[in-house]
């Protein structure tokens, strides 16, 4: 609950302030934002925490759309940067413990998520 984690929030600061003194000040500035994150269970937290598999697939689309200079249109790009992602989801690695958080989203969101 909210009282808890602004409990061990203020345990961080007592203990690492000193060494880190802008993390709790940030969490503190974006509670509202923080505190929703900490409501999902801990296999779609670390599917949200760990951007990897998004840091990988972004270096895909700008080697791709580096190595191509000018695009004709918009379209072209568009089209390129789609055939990117498929060549991605190929042969790119596959995200650890994503079937639990997939799992976990269609519990959460059954309207939006489907297996």
């Amino acid at each position: 609950d909210d009282v808890e984690a602004e409990k061990a929030l203020a345990d961080f600061e007592a203990e690492w302030g000193q060494k880190y003194p802008s993390i709790a000040p940030s969490w503190r500035r974006a509670w509202q934002e923080v505190i929703p994150f900490f409501a999902f269970p801990p296999a779609v937290r670390k599917i949200i925490y760990t951007t990897n598999a998004i840091e990988s697939l972004n270096r895909v689309i700008r080697k791709t759309t580096k190595t191509r200079g000018s695009f004709p249109t918009d379209d072209a790009a568009t089209k390129l940067i789609y055939l990117a992602i498929r060549s991605f989801e190929k042969t790119g690695r596959a995200v650890r413990e994503w079937v639990a958080a997939r799992n976990q989203f269609a519990i959460l969101y059954p309207e939006r998520f489907n297996i």
